[in-house]
């Protein structure tokens, strides 16, 4: 069973991983010549299609343990 600790660290992870996407797509759509309001429709759309199961899979994977 997880802890509260463990979970806390899922959260942090899934937020590091989302800020990382963000971060990286709006970077990547100023390089392509994006406007702002571009880069971050750009920024916000990656984390629709971030796919945060490698984590969740480590998550269990761990817990189990």
């Amino acid at each position: 069973m997880a802890t509260h600790t463990d979970l806390e660290d899922l959260a942090k992870r899934i937020r590091d991983a989302c800020l990382e996407a963000v971060l990286q797509e709006y970077e990547d759509a100023g390089i392509q010549g994006l406007c702002a309001e571009g880069r971050w429709e750009a920024a916000v759309g990656v984390l629709r299609t971030l796919d945060l199961a490698p984590l969740l899979r480590e998550f269990q994977h761990h817990s189990a343990d």
